[in-house]
C-alpha cells in the first residue's frame, strides 16, 4: 500500500493537567509565572493518532503546527518525538482565541495542502470547543468532531464520533477535519532517542503577519476569580436521617 495522506495536526501548549490553576493578585487571568506548561491532553491524542495512522502506512507526512509564544517550541519537539516528521510555530505572544487559530490554520492549510487536519476537540484552558468547527466552515471542508475512532477506507474516513445517544459513525470525503475525544487513543511517551531525534527534526517560525491573519483578541477578560468553596460534607447515621436533612436543610424534597 502507498502511503497517501499528508496530514496536519494542531497543538496548543497550556498548564499541565496536574497543576493546581491559581489566579492572579489583580484577577486579571490564570497565573502563569513558574508554572509546568505542557501539550495539551486532547492535542496528545489527536498526535498520536496521526502518528499510528503513517504506522499503518495510511500517511506520508505529519506536520505540528502551533499558534503561540517561543516556548511553544517545547511542545512542538515534544510531537516531532512522538512521531512527527516536521513542525511550524506561528509565533506570537498575544493569547490567540479560536478564530485567529482557524483564520492561522486556514492559511497553513492552503500553503501545505494537506489531506487531513487532526485537532483536539478542545483545549483544557479555555475550554472553547470552537477551533476544529471554525476552521471546517472557513475551508468548506466535510467535519467530524468528538472522534473515538478513526479508519481510512479509500479516499475517505469513517469516523465513529461521540454523541449524547451513544455514538455515531461518520463517512467523510477527504480532505476532511476531525476532532479528537478522550477514547480515541492512549498517547504514547516519548523514548529518549527519539527526543534526541526531535532536536534534528525541521522547525520552522513564522509570523501571523507572514500568513496574513490578525491575532488582535476580539474578547476583553473583565474578571477572573475562584470557584467559590464547597462546605464540608458530613455523616448522617441512616437513611431516615439523611431523608430528614434533604427536606429540611438542603430543601431538595418535599
Amino acid at each position: 500500500m502507498v502511503p497517501s495522506m499528508k496530514i496536519i495536526v494542531a497543538v496548543k501548549r497550556v498548564v499541565d493537567f496536574n497543576v493546581k490553576v491559581r489566579v492572579k493578585a489583580d484577577q486579571s487571568g490564570i497565573e502563569l509565572a513558574n508554572v509546568k506548561m505542557s501539550m495539551n491532553p486532547f492535542c496528545e491524542i489527536a498526535v498520536e493518532e496521526a502518528v499510528r495512522l503513517k504506522e499503518k502506512g495510511l500517511a506520508k507526512e505529519i506536520i505540528v503546527v502551533s499558534i503561540g509564544p517561543q516556548q511553544a517550541q517545547e511542545t512542538l519537539r515534544t510531537a516531532l518525538a512522538m512521531g512527527a516528521d516536521r513542525a511550524i510555530l506561528v509565533q506570537t505572544d498575544v493569547a490567540a482565541e479560536p478564530l485567529a487559530v482557524a483564520k492561522a490554520l486556514k492559511a497553513l492549510v492552503q500553503k501545505e495542502t494537506p489531506d487531513l487536519v487532526i485537532l483536539g476537540k478542545q483545549s483544557i484552558d479555555g475550554d472553547n470547543n470552537q477551533t476544529g468547527q471554525m476552521l471546517s466552515a472557513l475551508l468548506g471542508w466535510g467535519q467530524a468532531t468528538f472522534a473515538s475512532k478513526i479508519e481510512k477506507d479509500g479516499g475517505k474516513l469513517n469516523v465513529t464520533r461521540e454523541i449524547d445517544g451513544g455514538l455515531e459513525t461518520l463517512s467523510l470525503r477527504l480532505p476532511c477535519i476531525v476532532t479528537t475525544d478522550l477514547r480515541l487513543n492512549e498517547p504514547r511517551y516519548a523514548s529518549l532517542p527519539n527526543i534526541m531525534k526531535a532536536k534534528q527534526k525541521p522547525l520552522a517560525t513564522m509570523t501571523p503577519a507572514d500568513l496574513g491573519v490578525d491575532v488582535t483578541p476580539r474578547i476583553t477578560t473583565l474578571k477572573v476569580t475562584e470557584p467559590a468553596s464547597r462546605k464540608s460534607g458530613i455523616k448522617v447515621k441512616d437513611v431516615a436521617e439523611l431523608v430528614a436533612k434533604l427536606k429540611t436543610e438542603a430543601k431538595v424534597i418535599s
